[in-house]
């Protein structure tokens, strides 16, 4: 699994790497995002929530996150 550091990335930076990872991702295939702003987070809610990507959010420190996105469809 790939895994995209944006580290003191903000907006909307995550998001263009986030976009180039997905034109990539084949079905069955994954990448996880490593953020540490929570405006991320909601962009990328607000971006896959109609999409046909899901992912999961995990805090695994107090303001770092990691979003772990998928492709699950067989339609890419």
């Amino acid at each position: 699994m790939n895994k995209i550091d944006c580290f003191g990335d903000i907006c909307p930076i995550p998001l263009l790497k986030m976009q180039r990872e997905l034109s990539h991702l084949e079905p069955g295939e994954s990448f996880m995002m490593v953020v540490d702003h929570s405006c991320v987070i909601e962009s990328i809610k607000e971006n896959l929530s109609k999409s046909k990507y899901t992912y999961t959010v995990d805090e695994v420190m107090n303001g770092v996150w990691e979003i772990t996105v998928s492709l699950t469809n067989l339609e890419k």
